[in-house]
């Protein structure tokens, strides 16, 4: 039971406090309702780059191997033009003999 110790006298008339209190309650649920509404878009904006990091790491594998089959494939062409070449030059020093 609630006696007359335990509620708060004001010295303000109740019509002022109660548009205050309710003013103060408003605020409250209105920075309540942003900061919700702030973390869920921060939340999908992390999940969002999370989400695109990893397809740009699976394109830099891609492209890492792709490189890499090129550069074998370049060094591959590169020792076929030294044969021909050394190929081209054997039957003039041949001749030259």
């Amino acid at each position: 039971m609630a006696t007359a110790a335990d509620t708060k006298s004001y010295a303000s008339p109740k019509h002022k406090l109660l548009s205050f209190f309710e003013r103060s309650r408003d605020k409250w649920k209105t920075k309540c309702l942003e900061a919700t509404a702030t973390i869920k878009r921060l939340k999908n904006r992390i999940r969002f780059l999370e989400r695109s990091k990893e397809e740009l790491k699976e394109k830099v594998k891609q492209r890492e191997a792709e490189n890499a089959a090129l550069r074998a494939s370049l060094l591959d062409m590169e020792k076929e033009l030294e044969e021909q070449k050394k190929r081209a030059e054997l039957p003039d020093s041949l001749a030259g003999a």
